[in-house]
C-alpha cells in the first residue's frame, strides 16, 4: 500500500498595520491568493473579508510589546511580509508648529517599527524558498513638500532602509520590493484628517493593490527586487526609475 504523501503547509503571511487602508488590500488579497495571513495592528479588522485574517494586537509606541509580538509572529515559518503601518501625523503644519510628541510618534511607527520588523522577519524569510517582504511606501520620498517635514523624513529614511537591505540581500536573497501610490487614497487615516463633507472622488481606493500584492505573492517578486513600484489608480503599476510620482504637496495648514 502507497501512502500518499502529506499536504504541503500552507504558505504564511504576516503584514504589520493591516487592518485598514493599503495593508488591508494586501492582506486580503495574499488570503485569497491561498496564503494563511497574521494581521498585527492596533484595531482588529473589520466589515467583509476580516473572516479571512488571523489578527493579534500590536502598538508600536511599545517597543518591548513590539518585539515580543513580531517575534511569536516569526516563530513559524513565513513566507512574504508586508510593513504598512504609518503615523501621517495630526496635520499639514510648518516644522516649528510640531511637537516633538508627534515626531516621536512618526519615529516609531513609520521607521523603528519597520526596524524592528525586518529584524524578527529577514532570518526567517531567508530560510523560504522566496521569501518577501513589501514595505508601503510615499511620494514623499520623491517630493518632500512643505508642512510634511516628520512624514516626508521618516518615510524616506525607511525607503533608505529598504534600499539599503535589498542590496545586502542580492539576487539570491529575500525579495525586498516598495510599493507607493500615484495618488492620494482614501483611508480611514486620511478621512481623519480631512472636514466632513469631504468629496473623495478624485481620490485612489486601497484595493487598487490587490492585483500588485496577487502577483508578488504568487510569482515571488523576483523581477522587482530593489524596486519601487507606483501604482494607479487603475491597479498598474510602473517603477520610479520609469516615472516619479508627482507631489501632493498642498498649502499649509490642511
Amino acid at each position: 500500500m502507497t501512502v500518499p504523501p502529506p499536504p504541503p503547509a500552507p504558505r504564511r503571511a504576516l503584514v504589520v498595520g493591516g487592518s485598514t487602508g493599503i495593508g488591508r488590500a494586501v492582506a486580503e488579497s495574499w488570503a485569497r491568493s491561498g496564503l494563511d495571513v497574521l494581521v498585527l495592528s492596533r484595531s482588529e479588522p473589520s466589515g467583509e473579508g476580516a473572516e479571512l485574517l488571523r489578527w493579534a494586537p500590536l502598538d508600536l509606541s511599545d517597543a518591548e510589546a513590539t518585539r515580543t509580538a513580531l517575534d511569536g509572529a516569526a516563530a513559524e515559518p513565513l513566507d512574504a511580509v508586508c510593513y504598512s503601518a504609518v503615523s501621517y501625523g495630526t496635520r499639514r503644519a510648518p516644522f516649528g508648529e510640531v511637537e516633538e510628541t508627534e515626531w516621536r510618534r512618526q519615529t516609531e511607527v513609520n521607521l523603528h517599527g519597520l526596524w524592528l520588523t525586518l529584524s524578527a522577519t529577514l532570518p526567517v524569510l531567508r530560510r523560504a524558498r522566496s521569501g518577501l517582504f513589501l514595505g508601503i511606501s510615499s511620494e514623499v520620498v520623491y517630493n518632500a513638500g512643505p508642512g510634511r517635514s516628520g512624514y516626508a523624513a521618516t518615510k524616506a529614511a525607511a525607503a533608505a532602509l529598504l534600499d539599503s537591505v535589498a542590496q545586502e540581500e542580492g539576487s539570491d536573497g529575500v525579495r525586498i520590493v516598495q510599493a507607493l501610490p500615484a495618488g492620494m487614497v482614501d483611508t480611514p487615516g486620511i478621512r481623519r484628517r480631512r472636514p466632513a463633507g469631504f468629496d473623495y472622488g478624485t481620490y485612489m481606493r486601497p484595493e487598487h493593490f490587490a492585483e500588485l500584492a496577487h502577483e508578488l505573492a504568487t510569482r515571488g517578486g523576483a523581477e522587482h527586487h530593489g524596486d519601487s513600484l507606483v501604482v494607479d489608480e487603475y491597479g498598474r503599476w510602473h517603477s520610479v526609475r520609469v516615472d516619479v510620482p508627482v507631489s501632493q504637496s498642498r498649502g499649509v495648514p490642511a
